[in-house]
């Protein structure tokens, strides 16, 4: 494909180079195998000698389209679809850390972020330090080990909403010698780029804005092929692989083989593997993604300008705001805007927020984020409900914080449905 597409158009044409006869449109590959004439070209298939389908697990075509589109809208050299957000977090660290080893994460993360490295994770004997994103260099250097293996973040923290600070983080990989991962699930390629900023590995979780429907769970890792994964610190990517004859990956595939090995040897052993049919739905919403992103972040814009000057309202966060404390960095890395989700805090605390919730009619009630249609919910009673208040206070969740994530239907119903709600909170 041309490299020089500009992203609207790439999330259009990217992916899929349909030949004379072909459908225009990527087809739904709904079957688990694939036929061949002879057994040496399964035989290379299975040696990783030629690229191919075989079984669905590792490859499908509807898949891959998904995949090369995302790639291509990333920056990135490759992609794996996943079975869910969760699974694409989880193979991410996994390929690169595994039992006595360490990674260090910033502590604003998604609940179910938070839970799976600081419970899940130390079971299967790998250790995470959390560490605040605002905190000085210095202080997040010190919480690295020599085991360390990886420093992870999210582009846009979720509920907090702080913007990361890239440039730091970024410096402080390099100087370690480790990949920079990034969970830009909130920003979405169209408004943040991370490999432009030194991240090295992207996720995303797809249920989110890239499916923007509510339809299909799903996630995906992309890889910038930017690590010098042959630094001495990954053995596992560089040293034979006894599951494939002895194959090194660096040396095998060069600066895919961080993906390679995922795609290979996790999805194999552990099968997170996406529907070939959500992985069509996924292309789908890749189509309008720019368009609905644009209209998402100036919603969401309107609205936390509309409650920051509503009686009802102790304090907004967004990053579009002049008064959020990220806002210089949205300036820088978010240009285009900063996403559809808003936290706001409710006076009168979790029992107003209960009343404001119920009384919504145009927005639900529901737990998820990047859909089409705007929602809202309590994390500290639902999604950050299993961490304890420290954890919560250290995620940037209150009892008072409300999570909306803004839609885009007409800006003006929203702020009328929002408004009648926050009157009737207060009663």
């Amino acid at each position: 494909m041309k490299p020089a597409w500009k992203i609207e158009t790439q999330a259009i044409q990217g992916g899929y180079d349909p030949k004379p006869g072909d459908p225009r449109v990527v087809t739904i590959c709904q079957s688990t195998t694939f036929k061949y004439d002879n057994a040496e070209h399964v035989t290379r298939l299975f040696d990783l000698e030629e690229p191919g389908f075989f079984y669905t697990r590792l490859g499908n075509p509807t898949t891959d389209a998904f995949e090369q589109k995302l790639a291509m809208m990333e920056g990135g050299v490759g992609a794996l679809a996943t079975s869910a957000g969760q699974a694409a977090t989880t193979l991410a660290i996994f390929n690169i850390c595994q039992a006595g080893q360490h990674f260090v994460t910033a502590s604003t993360l998604y609940g179910g972020t938070y839970n799976l490295f600081a419970c899940t994770f130390p079971k299967m004997g790998i250790e995470v330090t959390f560490v605040d994103p605002e905190a000085s260099a210095d202080e997040i250097l010190a919480a690295f080990r020599p085991n360390t293996k990886a420093l992870f973040a999210e582009t846009i923290g979720n509920p907090g909403l702080n913007v990361l600070d890239f440039a730091k983080f970024s410096s402080i990989a390099k100087e370690k010698g480790v990949p920079l991962v990034i969970d830009s699930t909130f920003a979405t390629p169209y408004l943040c780029r991370p490999f432009e900023h030194g991240a090295n590995v992207v996720i995303h979780s797809a249920t989110k804005y890239i499916d923007g429907l509510a339809t299909s769970v799903g996630g995906i890792i992309v890889d910038g092929g930017n690590f010098d994964w042959g630094n001495g610190r990954f053995p596992e990517l560089t040293e034979p692989d006894e599951s494939y004859h002895g194959l090194q990956y660096v040396k095998a595939f060069g600066n895919l083989a961080y993906i390679v090995k995922a795609r290979v040897q996790l999805m194999r052993d552990l099968g997170s593997v996406p529907s070939p049919f959500n992985s069509f739905l996924f292309t789908q919403g890749l189509q309008t993604l720019p368009l609905r992103m644009q209209r998402h972040s100036d919603n969401a814009l309107a609205l936390a300008q509309f409650l920051e000057g509503h009686p009802a309202v102790s304090w907004v966060k967004y990053p579009g705001l002049k008064s959020h404390a990220s806002h210089d960095r949205a300036l820088k890395y978010l240009p285009l805007g900063c996403s559809g989700v808003l936290t706001f805090g409710i006076k009168g605390g979790t029992e107003a927020g209960k009343k404001f919730m119920e009384a919504c009619r145009l927005v639900a009630l529901v737990v998820h984020v990047g859909d089409a249609r705007s929602c809202v919910l309590h994390p500290a009673s639902t999604t950050h409900r299993q961490l304890t208040p420290e954890q919560q206070a250290a995620s940037g969740v209150t009892a008072d914080l409300i999570r909306l994530s803004v839609g885009i239907e007409h800006i003006d119903d929203l702020i009328a449905d929002v408004d009648q709600a926050l009157a009737t909170s207060q009663k």
